[in-house]
């Protein structure tokens, strides 16, 4: 029993040893980083199974060095056994927003049969993408779809999110806009939370439009295929099931 418990006692100390060093080790990675690249916002360091690899996260960003910051590899890192994107699974979950943390009080809220399944969406009026996307998304049921209006593509994009804003139904007055090309009758001068919008937009780093959330908090830039909406709000369903 003695032996057993020095044994245990070693490795104890063995594992505690290794997962100090590496945590040192990603801090001198983090450190040099900073150094060599004082203007990227280097977040976070960690050491990943796939040869001497280190992930590095900053900025919405997801790419790799080695333990000597010999070099930054920038790209799509795909594991040949599973044939899983690596980095794609990574960027959703960095780039993940909490459902509930986002301004619904500002949206445009949407709801056609139940309501039941909830995502949103951020918006420019001028966008051509996000006028087919509205035009497909009226082709699922039992649906939420909050709309942020985010001008972000032109001063006319402003005026145009403003005025669906200010208009006495704005459900109708951005539909009619996004699926009809009917302008808006509204004046632009109402009371409106544009600015506030962009600005958050800006800090969850969106950078185009359209930009989905889910309820699990996944993010999708730009528009997609309707089958892979809906196969994401199953999917966001499931998970928001199993983390209860």
């Amino acid at each position: 029993m003695t032996n057993r418990l020095a044994s245990w006692a070693f490795t104890l100390a063995a594992l505690a040893t290794a997962f100090g060093a590496a945590a040192q080790n990603t801090e001198q990675i983090k450190n040099d980083l900073r150094k060599k690249y004082p203007d990227a916002p280097i977040e976070t360091v960690r050491k990943i199974p796939y040869g001497n690899l280190f992930e590095v996260v900053g900025g919405g960003e997801v790419f790799y060095t080695d333990d000597k910051t010999t070099f930054l590899l920038i790209g799509s890192l795909i594991d040949t056994k599973t044939k899983e994107n690596v980095t794609e699974v990574r960027m959703r979950q960095v780039n993940a927003v909490k459902f509930d943390s986002l301004p619904l009080e500002s949206a445009i809220k949407i709801v056609r049969g139940n309501g039941s399944r909830r995502m949103a969406v951020f918006e420019d009026p001028n966008c051509g993408y996000c006028k087919r996307f509205e035009r497909d998304l009226t082709t699922l049921n039992d649906i939420t779809v909050y709309v942020f209006l985010f001008p972000i593509l032109s001063p006319s994009s402003t005026e145009l999110a403003k005025a669906v804003w200010c208009s006495p139904d704005r459900q109708k007055a951005w539909l009619d806009y996004m699926i009809r090309d009917t302008q808006p009758a509204a004046a632009s001068t109402c009371e409106n939370p544009i600015d506030k919008i962009v600005a958050f937009g800006r800090e969850k780093r969106i950078t185009g439009t359209p930009t989905l959330f889910f309820e699990d908090g996944e993010r999708i830039p730009g528009a997609v295929p309707v089958a892979q909406i809906e196969q994401r709000l199953v999917d966001a369903k499931k998970a928001i099931a199993s983390a209860k």
